[in-house]
């Protein structure tokens, strides 16, 4: 049963409307005291509140009633509902525990998804079922393509087996390289969506002059480059989902534009006046601390609860050392096919002197050390020396013995150290170094240009 809280009754009344119509059972309470009255006589499963009850608390009594809620039954969700002028006041809700936050007038395609995320969400975390076995994850799940069976890594992809089916925005954070695009697309191929469009985009690499442009799309003489129509990213993915990665690259302005279409769920194409809806999962993933970005005011609060309803945290391989002779033997048996090597081996020795290794650049830069081991070993059997050969070469990283001792450059001199040295090991190819260091290349050209580094702007 759902409890509908708002003084307006002709609110209500919608609410009540439309979610009978749906097959939801409901109460309704006009006030405060009534609404904390009816959770002590009724077992709710969701709530749906104003947070607006008189002008002058201005949405005190709102938060108040919040916190009480949580308090009388902590598990049950909430969702609320408040203006658009009044979203720092949703936020100031979210902080307290909401579940999730609607505008008005709300969209009713977007309150249903709402309110069915909230108490699918709200069932699973009631699921006492913790038995972690990979080959039991596999069994229920589509996760067969992601490598491992640490017990960190486990709990990840049952979490994300369990939120496939909701409509859940979701965050995935982690250093690069730790396969947070993996995440994303297992998220996708378990959802109600997989066999819609998977768009990834990447945002670091998109300036704020092109976004509308990437994201919305265009109509020919939108503007001056505007040679064609163009389909923006949000219409490939419509029906499916859309990854952003690297979010917390994007500026302030367009995180702006972004809020208004992950809230109202419409976008306008550039140079068409006509609003269009969009029915779309968003799956967002940053390798920055997006809280201390919203605290030096660089990453909006409001947008930052919106795509951070279920986050996910995915380990560094330092703390999952144990995957690696897992994550070897999963890149020699494919590599094995790309460069018809079919004998191809890895030794015993080997795979343990992998999993000392230091590897700043996770499973990305695993990756690119078995594969150029690879290219240049002339044994089919893989040793030791074989990999310390090729990660000799590979750019300088924090923990290399070749390093500077402690104190004798700063951290700023380091970054430029790393780049300097990979910029020369790869021959100045922006792409190949800005892969290797876990970059975009808008962020790689960003500090390049900040330590003054030659390169060649047409590359």
């Amino acid at each position: 049963m759902i409890l509908i809280i708002d003084d307006d009754i002709a609110v209500r009344a919608s609410l009540n409307l439309l979610l009978k119509q749906k097959g939801f059972k409901t109460k309704e309470a006009a006030s405060p005291k009534e609404a904390l009255e009816l959770a002590q006589l009724h077992q709710f499963q969701l709530v749906i509140m104003d947070m607006n009850f008189s002008i002058e608390t201005t949405g005190q009594d709102g938060l108040q009633l919040l916190e009480q809620f949580k308090k009388l039954m902590p598990a049950v969700p909430v969702i609320l509902i408040t203006g658009w002028g009044s979203i720092n006041l949703a936020v100031e809700g979210m902080r307290a525990g909401a579940a999730d936050f609607i505008t008005k007038p709300w969209s009713n395609d977007y309150l249903l998804q709402s309110v069915r995320t909230a108490l699918s969400l709200s069932e699973e975390a009631a699921d006492a079922d913790d038995a972690l076995t990979r080959k039991k994850l596999d069994q229920q799940y589509d996760l067969s393509f992601i490598v491992g069976q640490d017990q960190e890594l486990l709990k990840i992809l049952k979490k994300v087996g369990q939120i496939g089916p909701t409509d859940a925005s979701v965050l995935i954070e982690g250093e690069s390289g730790t396969g947070k695009e993996l995440i994303a697309e297992a998220v996708h191929r378990n959802s109600l969506r997989k066999s819609q469009p998977f768009v990834k985009v990447n945002l670091g690499g998109i300036s704020s002059s092109l976004f509308e442009s990437e994201m919305f799309g265009h109509r020919r003489g939108a503007f001056t480059d505007a040679k064609a129509d163009r389909v923006g990213r949000f219409e490939m993915a419509n029906k499916g989902t859309i990854f952003l990665d690297e979010i917390g690259e994007l500026d302030l302005s367009s995180q702006v534009k972004l809020l208004r279409v992950l809230q109202d769920r419409t976008y306008e194409v550039l140079g068409d006046s006509k609003s269009r809806k969009l029915d779309i999962r968003v799956v967002c993933a940053t390798n920055r601390n997006l809280e201390q970005l919203v605290e030096e005011g660089k990453f909006r609060e409001d947008l930052f609860y919106r795509i951070n309803l279920i986050k996910v945290r995915l380990p560094a391989l330092r703390e999952r050392s144990d995957d690696i002779p897992l994550l070897v033997q999963y890149f020699v048996g494919n590599l094995k096919k790309v460069y018809h090597r079919p004998e191809l081996q890895v030794s015993t020795r080997a795979l343990q002197w992998l999993k000392e290794l230091a590897l700043p650049g996770n499973i990305r830069e695993l990756k690119n050390l078995v594969e150029r081991t690879v290219l240049v070993a002339e044994s089919d059997m893989l040793e030791a020396e074989d990999f310390q050969a090729q990660a000799q070469q590979s750019p300088a990283k924090p923990g290399d013995k070749t390093l500077p001792a402690v104190g004798t450059m700063t951290l700023e001199q380091m970054e430029a150290s790393m780049i300097k040295k990979s910029m020369d090991f790869y021959h100045n190819n922006i792409s190949k170094v800005a892969r290797a260091l876990g970059l975009s290349r808008a962020a790689l050209y960003r500090r390049l240009d900040k330590f003054k580094i030659p390169y060649d702007p047409a590359d």
